[in-house]
């Protein structure tokens, strides 16, 4: 379907403000959503419009990538099932794979189909939307960092992992502010070794737009929680204009992209600029609004509510929690920072979809699924590990 190029939101502001992050309640179930029909089903987003000036990078229509160099028809098979409300995913280089449960605070390893408890993260809280969300690994993968809702924040904490248990925790960024919704969550480690941190602005929306507040944002950090070097406004914040960012990804090239939840009309995936203002709340969607960055591509909530994004074989997979499925975007012009249509995979057949990391061999895609935290019911065997090939 084709997505308004701009929404502003005006007197729907202060609606939004009380919405989840699609239209209602907080990350809303499929079954909240309209059944898919065969048109919903095969409908794509667009490209928005005329890129702003402050977006030179912004996208242009294009073919699509061949088949070839994206997942073509694929193939899923279990890994593991019985995990409990998952959020977070690291491949391991052994072939294992640790994974966060954000409503039990703990994390698993999972090896020979088989799921492990090997520790507690701090002092998380289910709040909602809220608990033990991202985790992170370092280079040598001997050092975790995880997000996690606390009593009075979100917070993160640096761990080591020495293939057995969880060590010790030390928190390293205290204060970022927490909601019963829109909390965010995802970290990733950039290629300059600093941690890149999402935040929701809490159902707060003026706090997005505040560069003084970590709130809203895309964060960037040193492993020891202080904000990184060369940072646009001289504390953690590296981009802001976010509703709630779940989904972060290097491409080849370097850069960084994010997906996010948008209110009532336009979820988004966006190519991040340092000192960036993504528009919320004062946009929604495209429409080359003076000093704010449109996003690459625009989907209507009822087909994505997008968390996780990876990026393999030429192409970004975005995890799609409301659209229970999972998103192909081809990157077409890898110096341009282009892409073409996107392409649904799994349209309905594993509910909804929580993050996608590619595997350790990078051979494979990896999705977990998220039917276990209330938001819908649960099918035999969830939520599950899948490993996706073509």
């Amino acid at each position: 379907m084709i997505l308004p190029r701009r929404r502003l939101l005006g007197l729907a502001a202060a609606a939004g403000a009380a919405a989840g992050c699609s239209a209602g309640p907080p990350e809303p179930a499929a079954s909240s959503a309209p059944p898919d029909s065969p048109a919903t089903a095969a409908s794509t987003p667009t490209a928005p419009g005329p890129p702003s000036a402050s977006s030179p990078n912004a996208p242009e229509s294009a073919s699509p990538t061949p088949a070839a160099t994206g997942l073509g028809d694929p193939t899923a098979e279990e890994v593991v099932t019985g995990l409990r409300s998952p959020w977070g995913l690291i491949p391991l280089r052994d072939g294992s794979f640790l994974v966060s449960e954000r409503d039990t605070a703990e994390i698993v390893v999972v090896a020979d189909g088989r799921s492990r408890r090997v520790g507690t993260v701090g002092d998380a809280e289910p709040y909602v939307e809220g608990g033990l969300l991202g985790i992170a690994a370092s280079a040598d993968q001997e050092t975790l960092f995880a997000y996690f809702t606390a009593a009075d924040d979100n917070r993160i904490v640096r761990m080591r992992w020495d293939g057995r248990r969880i060590g010790d925790q030390q928190v390293v960024l205290s204060g970022i502010p927490k909601g019963a919704r829109h909390n965010g969550g995802r970290m990733i480690i950039g290629p300059d070794d600093l941690l890149y941190v999402s935040t929701g602005e809490t159902g707060d929306p003026d706090l997005a737009q505040d560069r003084d507040s970590p709130a809203g944002k895309i964060l960037r950090i040193t492993p020891d929680g202080d904000p990184a070097p060369g940072n646009p406004f001289g504390n953690e914040v590296f981009s802001y204009g976010h509703r709630n960012v779940q989904g972060l990804v290097f491409d080849p090239q370097g850069r960084l992209w994010a997906s996010e939840f948008g209110d009532q009309q336009t979820d988004e995936l966006n190519l991040i600029e340092a000192g960036g203002n993504y528009g919320w709340p004062e946009v929604e969607g495209a429409g080359g609004a003076d000093g704010m960055i449109d996003p690459v591509v625009e989907w209507s909530p009822a087909e994505a509510s997008p968390s996780g994004l990876t990026f393999w074989k030429g192409s970004f997979y975005l995890a799609a929690l409301r659209g229970e499925r999972l998103w192909e975007v081809p990157l077409t012009d890898p110096d341009a920072g282009r892409v073409g249509e996107p392409r649904a995979h799994f349209t309905g057949e594993y509910g909804r979809l929580r993050s996608v990391e590619v595997s350790a061999d990078g051979e494979a895609l990896l999705v977990l699924t998220n039917n276990t935290d209330g938001r819908t019911r649960p099918r035999d065997g969830d939520d599950r590990l899948l490993r996706i090939t073509r």
